[in-house]
């Protein structure tokens, strides 16, 4: 099942959540040598509604000046390594600079994480949050090969999510793990079944590549990028591979370069039960009595009883599914990617214990891309297939089973459910590329690289290690004391400023600048 460690989603995770349902250089080649399509034009047209690939609801609305998100289809080589073989579609999505043209810069493009989420349907979302932006660039994104309307991968479809979703992804016994490994083999055979010709060429090179074609066609000189989350790794692909190609660039809630997906998994249980801490802590100290325990350590205590009474005996969640001990746990971590959520946590916990699961299992589907209407993204295929092609390692029971106690040290409440996710990739089709990304860019020009001290799911060693891997002279940190995941979005005006005038003016803040 999908869950934080895979899922290193930023924004995406917010725009799935539908409370309101219920609560009313070098290496690899050049794409230059391809004359036919770094020509191409692109046919941009109104936006349709997205598809349910890319999470399914209504076409975008207008911009606050009445402008219309619009919408193109770039062709990209299916293998980069045959340049001239055949082509998919790329989605992409713009909303042209609404200030002066004689001030526009270029293009801005974002990727706004997971990997697998659909940046054509996330920017709309999110697309006031970054205004002041337009002002200068067009604002671009797009859904990565395997991605939303990118030939998507496919691998389950709607009932059989249902049922997988459904599944104890927390084993205790021989039985539960036999039964995990299972469903894990049949979702990966099913994704190879469906989708064979296109697992092996979503890896991040290949998007990176993309990016660059992008560039490219979009008439820009350099490649101007807001990346976030799984978009800092992405980034630091690119400037790796284009280092004489990047422009100003700005990586939020970042992905340590450094690590393999078992020290990730590791990471976020840290960096989950931190957040955890901090809600507990912040639930108890406000004026009014916290509904969910008296201090922070029973806010904590009856949390792990109700996940253990849930393994036992689910409760009614979203009808007629049931509210397992997995979902539930997959809704606490989701609420606890942003502060804005911890209210709504507040309410599915209360509710959950007096037998409502309904809160907390709309979390869950926010996670696992389903909509109110029982269809499903196709987050979790693509997320799976990006990470399994990128990481090399691959991991077995008895692994698994040794590293318990060390994520257990780590985080009491989510060690299970990210301990064994590392299944996910053990009998995957294609084979991984690397122990972790290479994102050396000597010679780039300056990348703003943001932590964030209280993020959970890329948690704040991250951004130095990025600073360090990009080389000398290239990654510029930032820190913002701060809660929830990424640091822009918090709306943080000491953040913001730095980020406006770097993308806006080409002021490089001083490294080691602090928000708070």
């Amino acid at each position: 099942m999908p869950n934080p460690s895979r899922l290193r989603a930023a924004a995406l995770t917010a725009t799935a959540v539908t409370l309101s349902v219920l609560l009313a250089g070098c290496g690899g080649g050049s794409q230059e040598d391809d004359e036919n399509l770094k020509d191409q034009k692109l046919g941009w047209k109104d936006c349709p509604a997205p598809s349910e690939a890319e999470g399914g609801g209504a076409a975008p609305s207008p911009l606050p000046d009445g402008d219309k998100w619009q919408c193109a289809t770039m062709k990209a080589p299916l293998d980069w390594d045959d340049p001239k073989g055949d082509t998919i579609g790329l989605a992409l999505i713009r909303a042209k600079a609404g200030g002066e043209a004689d001030r526009r810069i270029g293009s801005l493009v974002f990727n706004f994480g997971g990997p697998g989420g659909s940046g054509v349907t996330t920017l709309p979302a999110f697309g006031q949050d970054y205004a002041k932006l337009r002002t200068r660039y067009d604002l671009v994104s797009f859904d990565p090969r395997g991605v939303g309307r990118s030939d998507p991968v496919e691998c389950l479809d709607d009932k059989q999510l249902d049922t997988y979703f459904q599944q104890d992804a927390t084993p205790d016994d021989r039985a539960e793990r036999t039964e995990l490994v299972d469903n894990t083999e049949k979702f990966n055979a099913a994704c190879e079944k469906n989708s064979k010709k296109i697992l092996p060429r979503v890896r991040t090179t290949d998007a990176a590549r993309d990016m660059d074609l992008m560039r490219q066609v979009l008439g820009d000189d350099k490649l101007h990028y807001f990346g976030i989350s799984y978009g800092t790794e992405l980034g630091g692909v690119y400037a790796h591979l284009f280092p004489k190609h990047v422009g100003r660039a700005v990586f939020d809630a970042v992905v340590d370069p450094t690590q393999t997906s078992e020290q990730s998994s590791l990471g976020q249980a840290k960096g989950f039960q931190l957040a955890l801490d901090n809600f507990a802590e912040d639930c108890v100290s406000k004026a009014e009595d916290c509904p969910v325990g008296d201090t922070a350590e029973d806010v904590k205590a009856r949390i792990a009883r109700l996940l253990k009474d849930l393994d036992r005996k689910p409760i009614p969640g979203v009808f007629p599914r049931e509210l397992t001990e997995t979902a539930a746990t997959g809704g606490i971590a989701q609420a606890l990617y942003s502060k804005d959520f911890w209210e709504y946590l507040t309410e599915g916990l209360e509710q959950a214990y007096d037998g409502d699961g309904r809160v907390l299992m709309v979390l869950s589907d926010a996670l696992n891309g389903r909509n109110e209407d029982g269809e499903y993204s196709n987050i979790t295929a693509a997320n799976v297939a990006i990470n399994c092609a990128d990481d090399k390692p691959r991991y077995d029971t008895a692994y698994v089973e040794r590293k318990l106690p060390e994520f257990r040290d780590a985080s009491p409440l989510f060690v299970d459910y990210l301990a064994w996710s590392m299944l996910s990739c053990t009998d995957w089709p294609v084979a991984g590329a690397a122990d972790h990304p290479d994102v050396g860019a000597p010679g780039a020009p300056p990348i703003l690289v943001i932590g964030n001290t209280g993020d959970p799911a890329t948690p704040y060693e991250g951004a130095g290690r990025m600073v360090d891997a990009l080389g000398k002279g290239v990654g510029v940190e930032l820190t913002y004391k701060g809660q929830g995941h990424g640091a822009y979005d918090s709306k943080n005006r000491c953040v913001q400023d730095a980020v406006h005038g770097y993308l806006l003016d080409g002021k490089v803040p001083a490294a080691g600048t602090v928000c708070s």
